[in-house]
């Protein structure tokens, strides 16, 4: 299938893994009226070219660097050690730059300031969590504490740098393991792939230093769950959701249906939620 030319904003994926792809798809085949893709680009650009051809999707693979060029809005779903790359040519051209690591946000936060002078939009996706209008209309007033707990199956943490850099082992667990309490900025630090929507939160709430995160190994459950509770001068709620992994167990199926959500609400007619 081949984007039709001029017709809607030019839509730019960065990454072709679990989120990237299932958005590319949804994209292509027009279920986003108002969107069009126009190009993507990612790692391995060879092996990114022949997913395109199997799924029969007719856009050009390109640099990080040279997507803001190509396209109104462009999309991140990489790895967060290329965040920096997309991020800062996408907010240097003024465009709507929608990232899915957004812990990597935490750590460049001077592209919020970039944005202001660009014009560019950073638009961060609900993701695999729950209740961020909530918590956002909550911050409007005052939010006393933002708690966050996260639980998920041992081979969904596999290989985190907090793992390996406290030697904390995940084979033959049998129950389960609280391997992780700190700050939502530390927690983003040490599980890169596994926390963005602690990274969401925190930045939706009262931010990264006072939003606080247990993250927990459980071999009982094939879900990723996550539990928040909010206390403010306004309201107190708790909230879980249970997220089926997609083939990535590092993230959930309902993440790449969040960015096509997010992308929907620019261009739709309609949108619900503030």
């Amino acid at each position: 299938m081949k984007a039709e030319q001029g017709k809607g904003l030019g839509v730019a994926i960065g990454g072709l893994g679990a989120i990237g792809m299932a958005v590319a798809k949804q994209l292509a085949a027009g279920k986003v009226p108002g969107l069009r893709l126009v190009a993507v680009s990612a790692r391995d650009q060879a092996a990114a070219a022949l997913r395109l051809k199997a799924a029969q999707i007719e856009v050009p693979v390109l640099e990080l660097g040279e997507l803001a060029a190509r396209a109104e809005i462009v999309v991140e779903c990489l790895p967060a050690a290329q965040f920096r790359a997309i991020a800062e040519s996408a907010v240097a051209a003024g465009r709507i730059f929608v990232p899915l690591s957004v812990g990597a946000l935490l750590a460049n936060l001077d592209l919020i300031e970039r944005a202001k002078t660009t014009g560019a939009r950073i638009i961060v996706p609900t993701g695999a969590l729950i209740g961020l209008d909530a918590v956002r209309a909550a911050a409007e007033g005052s939010i006393h504490s933002v708690k966050m707990m996260s639980r998920k199956p041992p081979q969904g943490l596999e290989g985190a740098p907090y793992l390996v850099a406290h030697k904390i082992s995940l084979a033959r667990l049998t129950a389960p393991l609280k391997v992780f309490s700190g700050t939502a900025r530390d927690g983003a630090k040490g599980f890169p792939a596994n926390v963005n929507v602690a990274a969401a939160l925190a930045l939706a709430g009262i931010g990264p230093e006072r939003t606080t995160l247990e993250i927990w190994a459980d071999p009982g459950i094939d879900r990723n769950i996550h539990s928040i509770e909010v206390d403010s001068d306004s309201a107190r709620f708790s909230m879980t959701i249970e997220n089926i992994p997609s083939e990535n167990p590092k993230t959930g199926r309902i993440t790449a249906l969040s960015a096509i959500a997010c992308l929907r609400g620019l261009v739709a007619p309609l949108r619900v939620g503030s």
